[in-house]
């Protein structure tokens, strides 16, 4: 067995550094196989275990260190979550399932001590030529706060995750106040660490606001994602030199919760405009929503 390799750790991080939190380290890699570890970290807790979409982003970058061809961006990643993980070592495995000339898919597989955490599918591709078309349009809504303030909504019940982030709400009411607003939030985004946005941070993004059906529900309650699909529309970071203090606008709207189920839709927006992630999750309600 090789010599553990560390990716992007981030010793000197700050309490709570994403970049330090979702680091994988190389194990051993073999034809088409590579097997990394990582640690979970308390820190990003939400409700029972850690927070859906960290672990996601920390499967990413395992699978982004799997890709021979570092050209090929991150293009879909679904993930199907089996159990939360407690804080420390995990195991990741994964798979090269083809190599095409343009296009790679592969898998991955979390374990804990033996058990099962999470399954993904990814595919990372080059640009394909192609006719240009965009009909999404942006939700219409103030810019991002010139001022930044990390954190503040552990005070308001929020879970421990969030004092990692930066949020200005911008789409949607009070949660918890049982009325007939439309099951939708959204706002700017970004995290505590000064950070460019990337693949990972999208992923991260992409389950990070508060579930839709909060807005109608009368009382906290957990909101586990069963399974997780991030489209990832524009490769990131987007320039030589992104800002790393760039937040993004996020919107999440469900228009369905029946027996327990709700399934979510979510946009991701750069501040020009740019649409650079589709997102859509299946997750449990587990407590009485609405009536």
């Amino acid at each position: 067995m090789a010599e553990p390799e560390t990716i992007a750790r981030a010793d000197s991080a700050p309490p709570g550094s994403f970049e330090r939190d979702t680091a994988v380290r190389v194990i051993e890699r073999a034809p088409a196989r590579t097997l990394l570890e990582a640690d979970v970290s308390p820190a990003w807790r939400a409700g029972r275990g850690p927070h859906g979409g960290y672990l996601a982003a920390m499967l990413l970058r395992a699978l982004a260190q799997s890709v021979e061809e570092a050209s090929r961006a991150a293009r879909s990643l679904t993930i199907h979550f089996a159990r939360a993980p407690q804080p420390g070592p995990v195991s990741i495995a994964t798979a090269t399932e083809r190599e095409g000339r343009s296009l790679s898919t592969l898998s991955a597989r979390m374990e804990q001590d033996g058990a099962l955490i999470a399954l993904a599918l990814s595919a990372f591709s080059r640009p394909w030529s192609g006719p240009e078309l965009a009909e999404a349009q942006m939700p219409d809504v103030a810019p991002p706060d010139p001022e930044r303030r990390p954190g503040g909504l552990v005070e308001h019940g929020a879970p421990p995750f969030t004092q990692n982030i930066v949020l200005q709400p911008r789409i949607g009411g009070l949660p918890f106040t049982d009325s007939e607003q439309p099951m939708e939030s959204g706002g700017w985004l970004g995290l505590a660490e000064p950070r460019p946005v990337d693949a990972a941070a999208l992923a991260f993004y992409s389950d990070a606001l508060i579930p839709s059906p909060f807005m109608r529900t009368r009382r906290v309650g957990p909101a586990p994602t069963l399974d997780l699909t991030v489209h990832f529309c524009t490769p990131t970071p987007r320039e030589p030199s992104p800002d790393p203090l760039e937040l993004c606008l996020v919107h999440t709207r469900a228009s369905l919760l029946h027996e327990g189920f709700f399934v979510e839709d979510g946009t991701i927006w750069a501040t020009d405009g740019t649409l650079l992630a589709q997102s859509r999750q299946l997750a449990i309600l587990m407590h009485p929503a609405i009536g």
